[in-house]
């Protein structure tokens, strides 16, 4: 396991921090719970800092910004994430908006958490008020599609999650991290 930081004093460097990102119900915040346990790290959940900032349902403030508007915001929170030894689970979303995923790269590795379009369509079907940052009309696999592309291009691990429980899957992203990564934590 890990080694405890010094709390006496902000660190001097900062510690990189691992960033999960996927589609809706791919099990970013499970697997990143599983993960940050498994590092005895520190674990957020970017959709709760939204909720927290607005107070209300994450669906409900999508529905009321609009899609474009809760990008912003999304990319707004993100940008304001200062953290060291910290698992980020993101929104969906959080790739629709450059500044964001640079802020992201440049805490630390992205894990895209790859999961096969028929188990999302399975896992957003029985959480319907999950929320996902979508247009009238459009259909979640035509955002799936385009938002797989999105992922790909910004992570620097992709962990094949189909197949895998979030132990398994945070097994599989902690021996997958570049090489010397988690040296400094004795992992």
């Amino acid at each position: 396991m890990s080694s405890k930081p010094d709390l006496t004093a902000a660190p001097a460097m900062p510690a990189p921090c691992i960033t999960l990102i996927g589609m809706a119900g791919a099990g970013k915040s499970t697997v990143g719970s599983a993960l940050s346990q498994e590092l005895g790290w520190a674990f957020v959940d970017s959709d709760h800092l939204i909720e927290a900032a607005y107070g209300a349902r994450l669906q409900d403030i999508t529905d009321t910004l609009g899609k474009a508007a809760f990008l912003d915001t999304e990319g707004k929170v993100i940008c304001a994430i200062k953290a060291n030894r910290t698992v980020i689970a993101t929104g969906g979303s959080v790739i629709y908006r450059d500044a964001a995923m640079r802020h992201l790269a440049a805490l630390g590795p992205i894990v895209y958490i790859d999961v096969p379009f028929h188990l999302i369509e399975e896992r957003i079907a029985r959480n319907p008020e999950r929320g996902i940052a979508m247009n009238p009309g459009e259909k979640l696999e035509d955002i799936f599609n385009e938002r797989k592309a999105l992922y790909t291009y910004y992570a620097t691990l992709r962990c094949p999650a189909e197949g895998k429980n979030p132990a398994q899957c945070a097994r599989w992203i902690r021996d997958h991290l570049p090489e010397g990564f988690l040296k400094g934590d004795a992992a």
